[in-house]
């Protein structure tokens, strides 16, 4: 393999894991490609990564999928607004207020909070950007909030909203070595971990040839 490719959303940072690859796996680059939340498990299932940081859940069928970490949830506002004012919110604070939900949304709402804004968004994006002409607000996960930062907005956690979890994918049959030691770099194993690829083994000692014995010497008598 000339390169192994793994994709990820939008609001995962591989660096980290991309570092410590590059530092354990120098014979096979590792190539990193974003791709939205939708798009992550069809890249897969095409052949077009071997493996992705998604958003769950996702379609687990011919995957296997590790739950890494889950991210707290924000509301983006102006810098102005009255919920600035407060280290954090509950949902029925936002009871009275207009809350955009972006065609991109990757939130699973039982009942979405607030009122409907007057449009959905094509994009998390575009949210952002109507949230900045102070036209509603936008619930999002904290990751998304920071890619998304802007100086005239802000962003206060929301406690009972619901979450997103990042997860690693990749398909049944990619059982490679790679693959082993992505996941053990995941997870924070060390290169000497028997679940990771076996450590190269120093060289053996040259044996020394037995010394041969030199018959003994008969006195005379």
């Amino acid at each position: 393999m000339t390169e192994f490719r793994l994709a990820y959303a939008p609001g995962v940072t591989p660096a980290k894991w991309a570092g410590v690859w590059a530092e354990r796996v120098r014979e096979v680059p590792l190539r990193l490609i974003q791709a939205s939340a939708a798009e992550a498990v069809p890249l897969l299932r095409g052949g077009g990564a071997e493996a992705a940081f998604v958003r769950l859940p996702v379609d687990r069928e011919a995957l296997h999928v590790i739950p890494l970490y889950t991210e707290t949830t924000v509301v983006v506002v102006p810098k102005e607004h009255v919920v600035a004012a407060v280290d954090e919110l509950e949902l029925a604070d936002l009871a009275d207020e207009d809350v955009f939900e972006p065609l991109d949304e990757v939130l699973d709402w039982a009942e979405r909070p607030g009122q409907p804004a007057f449009t959905r968004p094509e994009s998390t994006a575009d949210a952002i950007e109507l949230v900045a002409s102070e036209a509603g607000v936008l619930l999002l996960p904290q990751s998304l909030a920071r890619l998304h930062h802007r100086k005239d907005l802000t962003y206060r956690p929301v406690t009972d909203a619901p979450r997103s979890q990042i997860g690693l994918a990749w398909p049944e049959e990619e059982t490679s070595d790679l693959m082993e030691e992505l996941i053990g770099i995941v997870r924070g194993r060390t290169p000497n971990s028997s679940r990771g690829r076996a450590p190269r083994q120093p060289a053996p000692k040259p044996k020394r040839a037995p010394q041969k014995r030199s018959a003994p010497k008969h006195r005379r008598r």
